[in-house]
């Protein structure tokens, strides 16, 4: 049984009542330009996690099989174990995503939205390449890899719940557990918060280890990154670090410093190319997140999108074993392609509506022509709505660019 996919029904739930608690409180922790973009960037994740983590699984499996230690027999015990042991080393495997450049060139895209809410939790990275190995001591003691896949997947689900602002502290439970009150610290950028709390479901770990903060009533948590991303689009957030390390290393004049800058502290620059190519930082005393303006219509046109968006990457997820390897292609490049043009229209770009009326165009002659039939009664209704809708948006726009006198 895969966990995270019948957890996944759960996960919309919940964010549908986190919602109505920010409607009945009158909070302002959604908007829902970076909602869909961390909902987007999740779908992202986990489509490319279906061809990505057979690898890092291929390699545990191996070690298991042939370098085992010891036999252990299935039991209670040893599944508790196996979560804590699992959780000890997740603890590690979050803080070299702090604090070494190539680890945070993969874990930032987690922590580049400027909210923090229930999708935020779903903004997964797709590019962390090397994190496994801080697991494969766990096949070394002898886990087994169905185990070890179960464990892992309750510690991330678990972890959904901690993304949230409308729960305060949790008396007791603060000393042992990962709550949202010391998550909320884990995803500050002040000062005093930054790099604190990396447990995944033991807050215990960075109270050993020196790594605990309190969530402070005088230090209301800035949320977001010091370098922030500024852009709404899934894929850029999944490469803007490894873009910049990959210029540093080339431009670089010493040769360590080439190296350095992938194993160095993050956050680290060679020398020169800090004085050649300054990056901008956060001011948090003048902090403002990054914005932009569109309508209802197209808010609601970039909803239902995501909606689409949605059940294309669930059909690939749960298909991939049946699936051809170029339809997985083919399903995997139109999810990539459409949340990006998703993120240009919420960006404003020129050509963003046109790209999107041959998106949909296209999309119902596959559907038509060579699609299972079991997803066109899923998307056939939202994709003819979603025409309706970008004509609507279209014409109003036009209406409104021809009363600005704009049209001659």
């Amino acid at each position: 049984m895969n966990i995270i996919l019948v957890a996944i029904p759960v996960f919309f739930i919940l964010i549908a009542a986190e919602l109505i608690a920010e409607k009945v409180r009158k909070t302002q922790y959604y908007r829902t330009n970076d909602a869909i973009t961390s909902l987007s960037i999740g779908a992202l994740s986990r489509v490319v996690g279906v061809i990505k983590n057979l690898v890092p699984l291929t390699f545990y499996v191996l070690i298991y099989q042939n370098f085992a230690l010891f036999e252990l027999q299935s039991s209670w015990l040893v599944w508790l174990a196996a979560f804590v042991i699992y959780d000890f080393s997740y603890y590690w495997n979050h803080r070299f995503g702090h604090e070494v450049n190539l680890f945070w060139a993969a874990h930032v895209v987690h922590h580049s939205s400027e909210d923090y809410n229930l999708t935020t939790a779903l903004r997964q990275s797709s590019g962390s390449l090397f994190n496994f190995v801080f697991f494969l001591p766990m096949a070394l003691i002898g886990v087994d890899p169905v185990l070890f896949i179960m464990v892992a997947s309750v510690n991330l689900v678990y972890q959904f719940w901690v993304h949230t602002q409308h729960l305060g502290k949790l008396g007791f439970l603060e000393k042992f557990l990962v709550t949202p009150s010391n998550h909320r610290v884990h995803h500050a950028q002040n000062q005093i918060y930054l790099d604190r709390n990396y447990g995944g479901v033991f807050i215990i770990w960075d109270r050993i280890f020196g790594s605990f903060q309190d969530e402070l009533e005088s230090e209301k948590p800035i949320y977001g990154v010091r370098k922030a991303l500024k852009s709404w689009n899934p894929f850029y957030a999944n490469v803007q670090v490894y873009k910049q390390l990959i210029h540093d290393s080339v431009h670089t004049h010493r040769w360590s410093d080439k190296v350095r800058v992938w194993l160095g502290r993050t956050g680290w620059r060679p020398a020169d190319m800090d004085e050649k190519y300054p990056l901008a930082r956060t001011n948090l005393k003048q902090f403002s997140p990054y914005n932009t303006e569109v309508s209802m219509l197209t808010k609601a046109y970039c909803i239902l999108q995501y909606v689409i968006i949605s059940v294309v990457a669930l059909y690939l997820m749960m298909n991939a074993g049946t699936l051809t390897f170029a339809t997985q292609l083919g399903l995997a490049f139109f999810i990539v392609a459409a949340s990006v043009n998703l993120a240009w229209l919420m960006e404003n770009k020129v050509g963003a509506f046109w790209l999107e009326w041959a998106k949909l165009f296209a999309l119902l002659i596959v559907l038509f022509v060579a699609g299972p039939i079991n997803i066109i009664a899923y998307l056939v209704l939202p994709i003819l709505i979603s025409l309706l809708l970008l004509f609507s948006v279209q014409f109003k726009t036009n209406i409104n660019a021809s009363s600005d006198g704009n049209f001659s």
